[in-house]
Formats: C-alpha cells, structure tokens, sequence
C-alpha cells in the first residue's frame, strides 16, 4: 500500500525551482506533534489585496514528503494560473490515517491536525472560507476522501487520484450516520498494480473505483440523476485513454476518470522511472486542470 518515492524530487527539483519563490515550510504543534507543511501562494495574492483566495490541500502518498508531492504533482503551476492557495502538509512518518495500518479512530489524529491547520492557515491568509478543498495521491487521495466524510461541513469537494474509498471510511460513516455533501472527484488507472482498480475487499481494504463512483453519488443524494460519460484520447501515443463519467447537478457533483491502461501516477506529470511498478502516466488530461475545473463549480 505504501508508495515509496525517494529519488522524485531530484527528478523534479530543476522543473519546479521557478515555481517554488512564494512557497514556505510551516511548523504546527497538534497534541503534542510537531507537524510541518507547506504552503504557496500564488504571485496574484500580494497584487489582489482585497480578495479572500480559494485554498487546496494536496496530500502526499504513502513513504512521500510533502516536498516530493508538489514537486510531482506542479501543483503550484496551476494555481497561479487560477489564483488559489495550495498547503501540501507533511504525515506522521509520511503516512495518513485512514484504517489500513492504524484504527481509524484511534490512530494518528490527521483530520484534527487538518481542521488546526486550516484555522491557522485563515488567521494568517485570506482565505475563502466557502472554497476549501482537498486532493492527493494514493494514500493522500484516501485521506481527502476520509475528510469529505469527516469534514463535510469544511470541504466544498475533493479529489483522490489512484485511492478509492477506505472501507473503514464505510464502515464509521455507517455507524456516525455523519451527513453533508461534498463534491467527490476519482481518478484511477486501470492497470494500477498499487491500488487495484477493481478494489481489495479485506474488511480493512478499500472499494473498487466504480463501487467508490456508486458510494459518493449515494451519499451525496444523486444516485436517481443520470451520468454523463464522455472519452477523451487527447494523446495518440500515450498508450492510454480517459473516460470521464460525472453525475449530479450544478455544483453537487460526483466523478469518476478511469485511465484506461494507466498507472499508479498523477496525470499529465512528468513520468519517471525508479523501479516502482507504478506504470504508464497519461497525456490525455492534466489531473490539476481537471480537479481545478471540478473544484470551481462547488463551494459551500
């Protein structure tokens, strides 16, 4: 389950050198953890004084830091582009809570530390309290998820990229009877040998993408809407394609994108190769612009 990249920030360092001038390490006490992150701003925020700025938590994968996932994931391209803040926290030994190798509610106490972290983050940005979101990356994408179900008040919508739905997650929600819509987004790779596509059913394992799709789209209400499914190959000789399935209303929203032949990697990055069987890495979608449009239609 873990997703070990150790060299992907030497891979990355000299691609994202120019987008790292606004980025800076923060350091939080959260029941007596030291916890750290980092948090960009993009060059409009010190131009726009007045405006309150949309804010996105990209979370790591498992065996990550949170320097590794901005420099992989070049979020920070994006929100200069849309003008948002992104805040890439760091895990307790690089890892996120959510049922696997810890109990879910016992375990490290990584939605509290998020919900300390965005009141933080509020008293010293301009933050727009009505568009806070979340995504991330293999055990980070679960984490998003599990913020949707815990947080439903606080996160407009979410996105996990190569992480479907904790069954733990399941489990608790059914037994909270927690409600609260958030706009969920999932992207995975058919041939994800890290995170299977079609699930692990183990009690402590996770849903398939489709059945996660099934999930949301419940929970949120929207299951009786119809789907609107539509391919997208931009990309000839990636060796992949997209079919982006999407349901619900103006800006309630869930959605699914199957990468067709892909792998255990966050779309349109830079692929690379370290010996993780993490396969191929589409062309066909950029997963920032696609979460970014998904994003700006839901706000609380």
């Amino acid at each position: 389950m873990k997703f070990m990249i150790t060299l992907l920030a030497l891979s990355c360092a000299c691609m994202g050198a120019a987008n790292t001038a606004f980025a800076q390490v923060g350091k939080l006490v959260h029941k007596e953890e030291k916890r750290k992150y980092i948090v960009y701003t993009p060059a409009s925020y010190d131009s726009e004084p007045q405006r309150a700025f949309p804010v996105v938590f990209n979370f790591h994968g498992g065996g990550m830091s949170m320097a590794e996932q901005m420099l992989y994931s070049q979020m920070n391209r994006t929100a200069d582009r849309h003008r948002f803040i992104v805040v890439y926290p760091q895990g307790v030994k690089s890892d996120w809570n959510v049922g696997f190798d810890m109990p879910y509610l016992g375990g490290t106490d990584d939605v509290g530390f998020t919900a300390a972290l965005l009141a933080k983050l509020k008293q010293a940005y301009r933050i727009d309290a009505a568009r806070v979101y979340a995504t991330g990356l293999s055990r980070g994408g679960f984490f998003a998820l599990r913020l949707a179900a815990d947080l439903p008040d606080v996160f407009a919508a979410v996105a996990s990229v190569g992480g479907p739905t904790p069954e733990p997650l399941v489990q608790h929600e059914e037994a909270s009877k927690k409600t609260g819509k958030v706009g969920v987004m999932l992207i995975h790779g058919t041939a994800d040998q890290v995170v299977a596509y079609g699930g692990k059913a183990t009690g402590t394992g996770y849903l398939s993408a489709e059945d996660s799709q099934r999930y949301w789209a419940t929970r949120n209400g929207l299951a009786a809407l119809p789907a609107q499914s539509r391919v997208i190959d931009a990309d000839k000789r990636d060796g992949t394609e997209v079919r982006y399935l999407e349901q619900g209303e103006a800006g309630h929203k869930v959605a699914l994108v199957t990468v067709k032949d892909g792998g255990h990697t966050w779309p349109g990055a830079d692929p690379f190769n370290i010996g993780l069987p993490i396969g191929k890495t589409t062309r066909d979608v950029d997963a920032n612009e696609l979460v970014w449009q998904f994003f700006s239609q839901h706000r609380k």
